[in-house]
């Protein structure tokens, strides 16, 4: 009889971050900037790469694909956050929210094994450099980017079906600001060990797999620089490395601290600043580390500055030439 007067449930709310008109302000303003910035400095990434022939690198071809997830996790999150800050319900739907979370399982999970493909690429490219481009082949490369797509796939597939097949009803609230598994998996009305034991599973599997990648492949990069006999050969060999090895400390140290460390009720507001880091800051982060630290990406911001200045002059001076055979035939 209990459960046949239980409500299945529709629709979920979330509690957000503050309810003070001021903070919300704050946060909107502070979110929709760097929303933007995510956004124009990925896509400006992946226009670059793809318009500069000087870029057409096995490297280059993994970090388009880097910022093209970067803008689709961050998409998944945030356009929904800015709208819920405002508004005193936070709904979202049920389809909706197993939309959000498998998007963003998706291309969280892809995140980490690209990293793990740029790793290897680096190793290819320190530790056996005459056979860089015959490893490296562009067979070789679509398989690097296609295999952490599907294996993402079929791991946000499982949890979130699993997740959804569960039965949900009531209480609806989570405390977050978007759907993310361990919330959703404390609101359902069954035993979900299962579930929790599939999700580290998967999750860990993913994330040892990716990181021990990283690390062997970093560990044989560090043995190959150590026996550089040049200042200036180890210094040009590490400075390949440091935005890739830059970006995989912000990804993985934040990744590491917020699922590793014992979680407890009091710990739920830093869950939830932690969260904002690695799912609307560290997509913004990562085409500035590669701007700002990689000098072949700043050398073809300027071919195009240079060259977009180039026509913009040319152009002006044309129409001033222009004004001026005008002037000189009505004279």
């Amino acid at each position: 009889m209990e459960d046949k007067n239980q409500t299945p449930v529709t629709e979920f709310l979330f509690l957000g971050f503050t309810d003070e008109l001021s903070q919300q302000l704050a946060l909107f303003v502070m979110f929709l900037i760097i929303y933007l910035v995510t956004v124009w400095g990925n896509l400006g990434m992946i226009v670059l790469i793809w318009t500069d022939s000087r870029l057409h690198t096995p490297m280059y071809f993994f970090l388009s694909h880097l910022s093209f997830v970067d803008v689709c996790s961050s998409s998944s999150i945030a356009p929904k956050m800015l709208c819920d800050i405002f508004v005193e319900k936070k709904g979202i739907s049920f389809l909706g929210c197993a939309a959000q979370l498998w998007f963003f399982g998706l291309f969280v999970a892809t995140e980490c094994f690209l990293l793990a493909s740029m790793a290897y690429d680096r190793y290819v490219a320190i530790c056996k450099p005459l056979l860089y481009t015959l490893i490296m082949s562009q067979r070789v490369c679509v398989q690097l980017v296609v295999g952490p797509y599907a294996v993402a796939l079929l791991s946000t597939m499982t949890h979130t079906t699993l997740a959804f097949c569960l039965p949900f009803c009531g209480p609806n609230i989570i405390n977050h600001f978007f759907c993310d598994i361990l919330p959703l998996l404390s609101l359902a009305c069954a035993d979900t060990w299962i579930n929790k034991l599939l999700l580290f599973t998967l999750a860990g599997t993913i994330g040892v797999l990716s990181g021990l990648i990283i690390m062997v492949s970093y560990v044989c990069i560090l043995m190959a620089i150590l026996r550089i006999q040049s200042a200036d050969g180890r210094q040009k060999a590490f400075s390949t490395c440091s935005s890739h090895l830059t970006a995989v400390s912000i990804l993985y140290g934040t990744l590491f601290f917020i699922y590793v460390r014992p979680s407890s009720s009091s710990s739920l507001g830093i869950n939830k600043v932690i969260s904002v880091f690695y799912t609307v800051i560290i997509p913004m982060l990562n085409p500035l580390v590669y701007s700002l630290r990689n000098k072949e990406v700043k050398d073809a911001f300027k071919r195009k500055f240079n060259r977009k200045s180039f026509l913009i002059a040319s152009f002006v001076a044309l129409n001033v030439e222009c004004e001026i055979e005008r002037t000189l035939d009505l004279g």
